[in-house]
């Protein structure tokens, strides 16, 4: 049995007397296919029976058409099934480190810059480094005595000479030392996981302040 599309959706209607707007688009399923052969069957002429050869594969094209619904409606079922694993299990890495694979800031001449810093111990003492491409050190801001933890800082976009320094691309790394004595370094782009939402079925860390989906996140530890 071929399969047609507006023909056998209009000869549907016509032999079950259904409208044609109940399948507008002319698309048939396996029970428009049975319902058509049953017709074909219902009306054929009795002198000339329709061949028994082509009544078994129409049947089978019945079959493999239920065989082939059935095994799309599994794969689907099967695809959301994994898909809403995958999000949850994004639950276990609340409490561990997202690392977003750079320590860049991007700063408009004229105006300040915000940024996060995570502190992983206590600080007992050191500075913020904010340097240009090639490494040279434009400004250090002091970080105090502090507990661990994640700080905002705001660069007012002037160097260590008091100048305003040009819109570019900045890098943000931070030294210190804890109360123990020992020297410690840290870098903006890596926070811990603080909780995990979910907007439109997909999965958002919150990291700093900031809520990042998955796919900008390079690495977890």
């Amino acid at each position: 049995m071929s399969v047609s599309s507006t023909d056998n959706s209009t000869a549907l209607a016509a032999a079950t007397g259904q409208s044609s707007s109940v399948n507008p688009n002319g698309v048939l399923g396996k029970d428009d296919f049975m319902k058509l052969l049953l017709v074909q069957l219902q009306y054929q002429d009795p002198t000339a029976p329709t061949d028994t050869e082509q009544i078994l594969t129409q049947t089978a094209q019945l079959a493999s058409l239920e065989s082939a619904d059935n095994t799309n409606a599994a794969l689907e079922k099967l695809s959301a099934s994994l898909s809403s694993s995958q999000q949850f299990s994004t639950i276990a890495a609340i409490g561990k480190t997202a690392d977003l694979g750079t320590d860049a800031i991007a700063h408009d001449k004229g105006n300040s810059t915000t940024f996060e810093v995570y502190f992983p111990e206590d600080i007992q003492e050191g500075t913020v480094s904010i340097t240009d491409n090639d490494g040279n050190i434009i400004r250090t801001l002091d970080v105090g005595t502090n507990s661990k933890g994640v700080y905002q800082f705001t660069w007012d976009g002037l160097n260590n000479g008091g100048e305003s320094v040009e819109s570019a691309i900045y890098h943000v790394n931070a030294a210190y030392n804890d109360p123990s004595g020992n020297a410690l370094q840290t870098r903006l782009g890596a926070y811990p996981i603080e909780s995990v939402r979910f907007s439109n079925g997909e999965a958002e860390l919150k990291v700093g302040s900031n809520y990042v989906t998955l796919d900008n996140i390079q690495e977890i530890y």
